[in-house]
């Protein structure tokens, strides 16, 4: 019979390592590099429909963020990752790491592809936009799992 989320937090320790009283720096983080590869799509397909540069420059600045907040996002999850035992034994933890760093990746070509010619982004930069959108989608289930499903980044206490 399978465990319940918090059977499972007890079965090994999940505690943030890398926190800000008690609230994982990670969790926090992630929201931005999230909302800043959608905001780049968002710039890429109003550049198309309208050719403004304003949007090739919004479209530039924004990966930039994302990537960089990425970056930042990802050292802390890696952090983590590394050293709770409760995140490391998960399988949904690597997998949410490969989509992670897949997805940070994504992010950094799209940037060097816009330093290289902001204004110069289409097919490719839509395109890989669009990628780095679905990896969000896919990092972000398994980030989704592994706290509904396993409760990392749960606080439990004793009394509960």
């Amino acid at each position: 019979m399978p465990k319940t989320v918090l059977e499972e937090v007890r079965a090994y320790d999940t505690n943030s390592i890398v926190a800000l009283a008690g609230h994982p720096i990670h969790a926090m983080m992630v929201s931005f590099p999230i909302a800043l590869v959608i905001a780049t799509l968002g710039c890429d397909v109003f550049y198309w429909w309208g050719a403004d540069p304003f949007w090739a420059r919004a479209g530039l600045w924004a990966s930039g963020f994302a990537f960089w907040l990425g970056v930042a996002a990802s050292l802390a999850g890696t952090a983590e990752l590394l050293l709770v035992e409760g995140i490391r034994k998960r399988v949904a933890s690597w997998m949410h790491a490969i989509a992670g760093v897949m997805l940070v990746s994504i992010a950094g070509a799209n940037w060097g592809l816009r330093l290289y010619d902001h204004e110069n982004i289409l097919p490719v930069g839509l395109m890989m936009s669009a990628l780095g959108s679905v990896f969000v989608g896919i990092a972000g289930w398994h980030g989704g799992k592994l706290v509904f499903d396993h409760g990392i980044g749960l606080m439990v206490s004793n009394d509960d």
